[in-house]
């Protein structure tokens, strides 16, 4: 009797200890969607958090040297561990070590990764690392700059995006000579994993509304099963307006009147050409950066993707974009001061300095953005 009243009582303390307690691992690398997550630690190796930085190709190395230069301006506790990805190899050597690197230090900030072979056998190495690290959802922030030339003003619009099916699967054969087949892939667990997060997210962060980007007229099985799915999720959230919109439809409704919708629910190639529309139409791809989140990692980077190789090394493009991956970075990691200091220096610098580049207008060149990001810093002494 006392050895059974002693096993009760053990199992109400391992109970009670499973109900409060989080790794080292989730405090760190908090899944986005969690509430009450006690304060991120800025315990690592003397106080710092190592994080994996790969430079990508086109304009990425010298944009990444300028993160690195702003961050040990400001003295973010952040060290870099840098990897460089060969486009032109077709060993996937490079490839595993990058991921080795992510899996380690849980948080990666990348540019656009290029794969120039056309072998069937070499896949696109962005694609496959949202794949391997399980990057299940893209996040892109779309909220315009005033001062900034475009096309309309005052947009704030949130897309996500799914991140590792749909015409991404990567799954292609020739059946017959001369006709070839691409596998669309959409899954209820996908869906709904990311219906989820989409409802989560806009209820989090005062969203009042989530549009789902579909085909399901056409393609009634896949899209439609992405559809019925978040049909189902939103009735999980009755305080979230839900609606739906065909994908050329939200095109023409993007360019005529953003200002409709609020959270862009979408499959990952929808995803990505709405990205690139609202981007388009609000100052371009230097200034937005997306974030991919998965179930135990985090990578950011800029929002519509681009390598920029045609203006590498000429001193004319757009560092925003890739400061504000870093930025999201920062909060990510729970250096919240930091971070808003260095995204109030790039407020400034666009808004109130109008220090633009060629892509917005202006005449201003890379270093010229950097120095006044910088002058901004010190004004308000970030240390």
């Amino acid at each position: 009797m006392a050895l059974r009243i002693l096993k009760q009582s053990n199992c109400a303390v391992l109970q009670a200890l499973k109900r409060n307690y989080c790794s080292a691992f989730e405090l760190q690398h908090k899944n986005p969607v969690q509430k009450a997550i006690p304060k991120i630690p800025k315990a690592q190796y003397g106080g710092r958090h190592t994080v994996t930085m790969l430079p990508g190709g086109g304009i990425g190395s010298e944009l990444m040297n300028y993160v690195r230069e702003i961050f040990r301006y400001a003295g973010v506790p952040v060290d870099f561990e840098v990897l460089d990805i060969d486009p032109n190899s077709e060993s996937n050597d490079d490839w595993d070590n990058a991921i080795t690197s992510i899996k380690r230090n849980g948080v990666a900030i990348k540019g656009n990764i290029e794969t120039k072979s056309e072998q069937i056998g070499i896949i696109s190495r962005n694609v496959a690392l949202r794949n391997e690290l399980g990057l299940y959802v893209n996040v892109l922030h779309c909220k315009s700059y005033p001062g900034v030339r475009c096309h309309h003003k005052d947009v704030d619009l949130v897309v996500v995006r799914q991140n590792t099916e749909g015409e991404y699967a990567m799954l292609e054969h020739e059946s017959v000579s001369g006709v070839v087949e691409s596998l669309k892939i959409i899954t209820v667990e996908a869906s709904e994993r990311l219906a989820r997060f989409a409802f989560n997210y806009a209820r989090t962060n005062g969203r009042k509304k989530v549009t789902t980007i579909h085909k399901a007229n056409i393609m009634k099985l896949s899209d439609g099963c992405f559809l019925e799915t978040s049909r189902r999720i939103a009735k999980e959230f009755p305080d979230i307006k839900h609606d739906d919109m065909i994908i050329d439809n939200t095109c023409m409704q993007l360019v005529a009147r953003p200002a409709q919708f609020d959270v862009l629910l979408t499959t990952n190639l929808y995803g990505s050409i709405t990205s690139n529309v609202i981007c388009g139409l609000i100052g371009g791809a230097g200034l937005y950066s997306g974030r991919n989140y998965g179930d135990h990692y985090a990578v950011f980077e800029p929002g519509t993707r681009n390598t920029g190789t045609s203006i590498a090394g000429k001193n004319i493009c757009n560092p925003f974009a890739m400061l504000n991956a870093s930025v999201d970075m920062l909060n990510h990691l729970g250096h919240t001061q930091h971070a808003q200091a260095i995204e109030a220096a790039i407020y400034d610098t666009i808004v109130v300095d109008k220090i633009h580049t060629a892509d917005l207008g202006g005449t201003a060149s890379t270093t010229d953005c950097i120095q006044n990001v910088l002058k901004h810093l010190a004004e308000k002494h970030v240390s």
